[in-house]
């Protein structure tokens, strides 16, 4: 998992400055700010993947599979959905966006009702 976050972490930091410098006069102002939020959004995920495979052996893990089920298909959805209709144009994938949003408000929802083995939960 730590490999995982560091892996998305990379993605979204390579995305970022692709967005700030190389599409920055080749996007319109509101794709340009869609591929940012797919980008802050998948590096707000890959910083609590990050924590939470650091904080693994506290977390009860079929809850900690399940969180990083849901943060990494939400990275895919989410952020994946708003970097193709971005860079292309087409709003046909319009539909996955908040499918990548509920699979992080679950992910978030599993966290905080996830029982944990230390004493101060």
């Amino acid at each position: 998992m730590v490999r995982l976050a560091a892996l998305l972490g990379f993605l979204s930091v390579a995305l970022g400055a692709f967005a700030a410098h190389g599409l920055k006069d080749s996007l319109e102002p509101k794709a340009l700010e869609a591929f940012q939020t797919g980008v802050h959004y998948q590096m707000y995920h890959a910083l609590a993947i990050l924590v939470l495979a650091l904080q693994d052996r506290r977390l009860d893990r079929p809850i900690w599979r399940r969180v990083q089920v849901c943060f990494t298909a939400g990275i895919l959805l989410f952020s994946g959905s708003l970097y193709t209709m971005a860079l292309t144009g087409s709003t046909l994938v319009a539909w996955i966006t908040p499918l990548g949003g509920l699979l992080f408000l679950v992910g978030w929802l599993l966290l905080a009702f996830q029982k944990t083995s230390g004493a101060s939960d």
